[in-house]
């Protein structure tokens, strides 16, 4: 696990829990972890960016209303770049695809962190 891990923490920026507490129960599970975690997050020639992976994950958790979620992979986007206003597009979207009250109930706390992150 430890190769797997290495690359993953490479590519993410830190562990991911799963494939943390996967190789506490078996090292060829945590590479399969490992490995569909380098299959989504790997940039591919013409393929999704990085940042427009994060943009597209953020639409997701904000769409069904993980605010958790949200909030955490907003960070991330901070980290690659995103702009003020494709976030804002990332919420509007959601908003349209998950609802109006999903939309309320994250928009407080993804606005919130937005400041703090100098938004």
């Amino acid at each position: 696990m430890e190769k797997a891990a290495k690359e993953i923490k490479e590519l993410k920026g830190f562990l991911p829990r799963s494939i943390a507490y996967a190789g506490q129960i078996n090292e060829d599970f945590a590479e399969g972890i490992a490995g569909l975690y380098k299959a989504i997050w790997e940039e591919r020639e013409d393929g999704l960016s990085i940042k427009q992976k994060h943009i597209i994950v953020f639409t997701v958790a904000c769409s069904s209303n993980n605010i958790q979620s949200a909030v955490k992979i907003l960070e991330r986007l901070h980290k690659f770049g995103a702009t003020r206003t494709e976030i804002n597009d990332a919420m509007m979207l959601a908003a349209w695809t998950g609802g109006i009250q999903h939309f309320t109930d994250f928009s407080a706390a993804v606005l919130k962190e937005m400041e703090k992150l100098g938004y």
